[in-house]
């Protein structure tokens, strides 16, 4: 077999402890495969069970072999117990194949689980809020992919490449009819008159796990939530801004494109309440090994 090394990381690759990656694999031919991150605090992987029936929902749409949350949840618990501060990506891709876009007819699929430094952010981004940008680069409108968090991350790559200035932590995404949809790296919510908007993901965009969090968390706190098309105006009239993914946990957005946003106090209290549940997850899993 001829291989490639995909990594220095520390990494599970079907059930072994290697770096080694087959150079047929679909995923790194194509992109063709899934993934997901989370964090890793205290030895355990946050919010595990919702990653993976992320990561099954979304090889279910591809036709993608799972290989099932109990082989999956061992191998997370197993190299998060090494690395208990650290940041876990699972990828799953749909194996080895010869050349070409046709799917092989027999796959068994490939997992790969990566351990990661968990990146260290100043207080200011949660208390203060951040800066952000409009991207150039548009999303591309396709539904069959809508939602997936699929290994093809072109758009989001060119996307980065468009800033250096540090100061600027993310940039915003509009799909090529001029809608915002997302986050370089995140998914985006705006309050306004006490209503928790979102983008609609119906067309394009990554349906991340604090997304769901962050449904469930305003409706404890009897919020309502609208999924819905928002122009790149709206965003401006926002009472909050504020950005979430399974890494940074909730952001909010003091200034974008040069203009102020006010950091009120909602996204605090959805970011305590995502906080507790995760705590309450810690625990729970505690008392069950």
């Amino acid at each position: 077999m001829v291989a490639l090394s995909i990594s220095s990381q520390n990494s599970i690759i079907n059930g072994e402890v290697t770096c080694w990656l087959d150079i047929a694999d679909r995923g790194l031919l194509y992109g063709d495969g899934v993934f997901t991150t989370m964090s890793v605090e205290a030895g355990a992987p946050l919010f595990l069970g919702r990653h993976l029936a992320r990561l099954n929902s979304d090889t279910l749409r591809l036709n993608i072999p799972y290989p099932g949350d109990a082989i999956l949840g061992e191998e997370a618990r197993r190299i998060s117990l090494i690395h208990p501060i650290s940041v876990l990506k699972i990828m799953l891709t749909r194996g080895s194949g010869g050349r070409g876009y046709r799917c092989p007819e027999q796959s068994q699929g490939t997992r790969i689980l990566s351990i990661h430094p968990k990146p260290e952010f100043p207080s200011s981004t949660t208390e203060e809020g951040i800066t952000a940008r409009f991207c150039e680069i548009r999303l591309g409108i396709n539904p069959c992919l809508a939602g997936v968090k699929h290994l093809n991350r072109l758009e989001q790559v060119l996307a980065r490449a468009e800033w250096h200035d540090e100061h600027i932590r993310e940039g915003l995404m509009l799909d090529c009819e001029g809608y915002l949809v997302e986050g370089v790296m995140s998914n985006v919510f705006l309050i306004q008159d006490g209503l928790l908007r979102t983008p609609l993901l119906d067309r394009c965009g990554v349906s991340g796990v604090l997304r769901g969090l962050v449904f469930e968390a305003a409706k404890g706190l009897g919020l309502a939530v609208e999924e819905a098309r928002i122009l790149p105006r709206e965003v401006f009239c926002a009472d909050e801004l504020f950005i979430t993914n399974s890494v940074i946990g909730v952001w909010p957005v003091s200034r974008l494109e040069g203009k102020a946003i006010p950091v009120g106090g909602v996204a605090q209290l959805l970011s305590q309440s995502i906080r507790k549940m995760a705590l309450d997850e810690m625990t729970t899993e505690s008392i069950q090994c």
